[in-house]
């Protein structure tokens, strides 16, 4: 992040004296003897649902789409030519029963073979290499078989070729790398029968070599590498609606996510149909993103991992009638899975369902701390669905902690009869939902000051600032309210224990919502404003909260456009201020340490701001600076630490001991 910063020079220096004359300066005190509550490791972390194409299409490397034949239109996502057909006898797995067969066509000046058109085009990187595989055999016939491999871009030129001898008439995994003789972002996979007889093919893939961690099944890097980048302490998975599911048969079934990824089966995506004016009827989970590899992507990042599992409730906004949903006397295997999930992660080898873990190449836990039941769920269904699975998992890991939800607002009817039932059943956390306008985030900094303390702790699992006259889009305006509104969640650490933006990755021509964090095509991304507000919060934590008052002893919630927090972290031994100015004037701000040791000497350390005169800038792919963190300057005096707030401006000052 450092090389991103831009340097304040001389006459930047020069116009903060000059300015600190005229305008007026507000005072703020900060009491160093009252060091406060502890702040998680886990308060500031990642949110990732499978929506706007996140997994197959984004963070999940894979660059065939339908690659095992097992979408219900079993070619979509698929041309072909000569004489191909899709069978389903004998298939190499049970869960993907699909194949193709690609046949001799009859004529020397005939061909056969198929063509993928990979998420919205496949992308590849000039010179870069890429690992295609595909199970296959030979087909009637004792002769080695060939098939020819080709990138090709959008006018049909081959950019890339490689040829495959498939030499067994037994299933076999088969692959070649292939290197991309030039840059393209919308190329397709081309694949000829290049011999006379007959070759069975199935799971179809192609990944680029260079993926995050060097893994074969592995993810998107600039992606991935970008959460890690955030430094998150809680990362939870994977929904968001996708867990519920239209109906049942099609919630997210971890289960179905582990053991081989040739043999994991595809499910329906609940976001390809949820909006008519962004429908997308291509948007399939194939599952290679599973379980296992988001518990590996959580301790790859240092991240806390929170699994959300189904309560037995499809989604209430999509099911009005009771019948959509399991009776909670029928509940014995959802709960089941709950446990069998917490085994998995955290089982010795010689459990069942640790066994699976170690087999699948990870034979140490990963020490699983937190599990989440349902996600968006309310009314009087979801505690009676919850109650059973709070009683299983307290009596068998009494340790786990559990995230309940307050249903889909962060207010209401619902959200007023949802906390009780939360505390009645004794709940760790309690998982609340906001997408509101900027206006609400400004009004809300104060949100929890008066919390009930001896309650469930609270997860903000899912904001975002909605700039509706924008068409949401992820704009400085929204940037800037989340980081006045994130200053109340510092300030109340001690009850608000995580918090993660929603939602996290979306494809710019596939996407179901918005805003997003990040944004990506085939071969960029960009780091919105909203994701340096996240990441400036997440590497400035601190260890401890501290008390930033008025002089009238009032918290710093938006009087004369400022809100303010601050914490003590242990480990630099500093303080850390951070100052939203939401006014489109400078101000003059004066933080005074109180309490302080005689003699004592405090320095100005890393100061950053993030700021612009134009609330409504944004980031986009092609200029992706727009808005970014900038190193700025802060004066010490003494015991006072003199801070010239921009106009529109969100900073962190450090004050060191």
């Amino acid at each position: 992040m450092k090389k991103m910063y831009k340097v304040l020079g001389l006459a930047s220096l020069l116009a903060f004296g000059q300015s600190a004359v005229a305008q007026q300066t507000y005072e703020f005190t900060l009491d160093t003897k009252k060091v406060g509550s502890p702040i998680q490791s886990t308060m500031y972390g990642l949110f990732f649902e499978d929506i706007n194409f996140g997994a197959d299409g984004g963070l999940y490397a894979e660059l065939v789409k339908n690659r095992s034949f097992d979408f219900p239109q079993e070619l979509m996502g698929w041309y072909t030519f000569g004489k191909v057909e899709v069978r389903k006898d004998n298939p190499p797995f049970d869960k993907n029963p699909n194949y193709m067969v690609l046949s001799n066509p009859g004529h020397e000046h005939k061909h056969t073979g198929i063509e993928n058109e990979g998420f919205r085009g496949m992308g590849f990187k000039k010179d870069a290499t890429y690992r295609f595989s595909v199970w296959a055999k030979k087909v009637n016939t004792t002769e080695d078989q060939k098939i020819r491999v080709e990138f090709i871009n959008p006018k049909d030129e081959i950019i890339g070729s490689q040829e495959l001898v498939i030499n067994s008439s037994d299933w076999q995994k088969h692959q070649v790398i292939l290197t991309a003789k030039e840059a393209e972002e919308k190329g397709r996979l081309r694949i000829f029968l290049a011999s006379k007889g007959a070759i069975a093919v199935d799971h179809v893939s192609l990944f680029p070599t260079d993926t995050y961690k060097g893994r074969e099944n592995g993810l998107r890097k600039d992606l991935a590498q970008a959460l890690t980048d955030i430094t998150p302490g809680i990362f939870r998975f994977p929904g968001g609606c996708i867990v519920e599911g239209t109906d049942l048969d099609t919630r997210y079934d971890w289960k179905k996510t582990i053991g081989p990824v040739e043999n994991r089966p595809v499910n329906e995506n609940r976001w390809h149909y949820t909006f008519p004016h962004r429908f997308f009827p291509d948007y399939y989970q194939s599952y290679g993103l599973g379980f296992y590899e988001y518990f590996l992507l959580s301790e790859d990042m240092g991240a806390e991992p929170l699994p959300v599992l189904s309560c037995g409730l499809a989604c209430q906004f999509q099911n009005e009638d009771q019948h959509a949903h399991v009776p909670v006397s029928d509940l014995a295997p959802y709960i089941q899975d709950a446990l069998d999930l917490i085994e998995f992660a955290n089982g010795p080898v010689t459990s069942t369902w640790g066994k699976v873990r170690a087999d699948m190449g990870h034979p140490e836990p990963f020490n699983l701390k937190f599990i989440g039941i349902g996600n968006e769920q309310w009314g009087e269904e979801y505690p009676e669905h919850l109650a059973p699975f709070v009683k299983e998992i307290r009596a068998k890991y009494p340790d786990m902690k559990i995230v309940g939800s307050s249903g889909p607002s962060a207010d209401g009817k619902q959200f007023d009869y949802l906390w009780p039932e939360m505390k009645r059943l004794k709940v760790d956390l309690v998982d609340e939902h906001y997408y509101k306008e900027p206006d609400w985030f400004y009004k809300n900094a104060a949100r929890y000051d008066n919390y009930d303390r001896k309650g469930p702790a609270v997860f903000a699992g899912e904001y975002a600032s909605h700039d509706h006259s924008t068409g949401k889009q992820n704009n400085f305006l929204s940037a800037l309210s989340e980081a006045a509104f994130m200053t109340g969640l510092e300030r109340n650490a001690d009850i608000v224990h995580m918090c993660t933006y929603a939602p996290l990755f979306a494809h710019v021509d596939a996407w179901q919502w918005c805003p997003d964090m990040i944004w990506f095509d085939n071969l960029r991304m960009m780091k919105t404003p909203n994701y340096y507000v996240q990441q400036l919060y997440a590497q400035n934590k601190g260890t401890n909260t501290m008390t930033l008052l008025w002089p009238d002893k009032k918290a710093v919630t938006g009087q004369e456009s400022l809100y303010a927090s601050a914490v003590y972290d242990k480990g630099q031994n500093c303080y850390i201020v951070k100052v939203a100015n939401t006014g489109t004037e400078a101000k003059n701000v004066k933080v005074t340490l109180t309490g302080t040791k005689k003699n004592a000497t405090f320095t100005v350390g890393d100061c950053i701001v993030i700021k612009n005169n134009n609330l409504k800038v944004i980031n986009t792919l092609d200029t992706p600076t727009n808005i970014i963190p900038e190193k700025t300057t802060a004066v010490m005096e003494g015991n006072i630490l003199n801070i010239q707030t921009q106009s529109q401006s969100f900073g962190v000052y450090k004050i060191k001991l």
